[in-house]
């Protein structure tokens, strides 16, 4: 007689935690090895993305996909012009996105995706430079490539080794050591930095008090001998709550709205310069 043991009834192979610790054991080995033994191709990337005017197109499919869309991000972050293009989507008029002056990086993994013909074609055709991430410097893409980055053949994190998980791991590390390479050849500061970041809390880590102030005819300017009335109409205008009192290009003092309320009793027959000295 012969049993059928039901899924719910087989023995686990690992607990969720081995599970897991092996999958981040799996990424973490491959890249310390590429730490141990970067390719060398890395530069010369680096070095051709930084020559080139004009924007650095990304592509990719799949998870490759997705991974080249976040280096595109990080380019343009630290201010390189980059786009990304969906490589099924250049044989239907994407391929219009790339200039005569780009340069195309393309992430695949085999190097023999299907939906990369058209786009290799293309840049073969018009003398596009092609930089190549994948496994196989012998495969199509490497082959194709000016400069191919191989990073060999990798044991995926997932359990039945198909998922890419740690091809698409070093392929973001490689992407990401090509942007901070290039964004030290254009010598980009903190300031650039800011330039892309108005916003987050990255954004408002770099605030400098010259980037919130104003200046110019939008401050509530006012002269000492100015009525209240005019003093008035100038806070309400500007949106301050406050008016600045000057004479000749001199700071002499603020008025605010509280001085203003203090002082209603005599409000309308005082002038700007009796608020600013009857408040100190």
């Amino acid at each position: 007689m012969s049993y059928i043991t039901r899924p719910d009834q087989e023995a686990k192979p690992h607990n969720l935690f081995d599970v897991v610790h092996k999958a981040l054991e799996i990424e973490a080995s491959a890249l310390l090895a590429l730490r141990r033994s970067p390719p060398a191709q890395l530069c010369d990337a680096a070095q051709l993305i930084h020559t080139v005017r004009g924007p650095l197109v990304i592509a990719g499919v799949g998870k490759s996909g997705h991974i080249a869309q976040k280096i595109s991000a990080t380019f343009r972050s630290l201010g390189k012009q980059s786009i990304f293009l969906h490589a099924a989507e250049a044989s239907h008029g994407d391929l219009g996105a790339i200039a005569t002056d780009s340069v195309v990086l393309v992430i695949s993994n085999s190097g023999e995706t299907a939906e990369l013909g058209d786009l290799l074609a293309y840049c073969a055709k018009y003398r596009v430079p092609v930089i190549g991430i994948t496994a196989d410097a012998q495969s199509t893409l490497g082959k194709a490539s000016q400069i191919v980055i191989p990073h060999g053949k990798l044991k995926e994190a997932c359990l039945h080794g198909l998922a890419p998980t740690t091809s698409t791991t070093v392929a973001l590390a490689i992407g990401d050591a090509l942007a901070v390479g290039v964004s030290h050849l254009s010598n980009i500061a903190p300031h650039d930095f800011r330039r892309y970041h108005p916003g987050g809390k990255l954004g408002a880590q770099l605030l400098k008090a010259e980037d919130l102030m104003h200046r110019g005819d939008a401050l509530p300017i006012v002269a000492p001998d100015a009525k209240m009335q005019d003093v008035v109409i100038t806070m309400s205008s500007k949106g301050f709550g406050a008016a600045i009192v000057c004479e000749d290009d001199v700071l002499i003092g603020l008025i605010t709205d509280g001085d203003m309320r203090r002082n209603v009793n005599r409000l309308w027959q005082s002038c700007a310069k009796d608020l600013v000295l009857g408040s100190r």
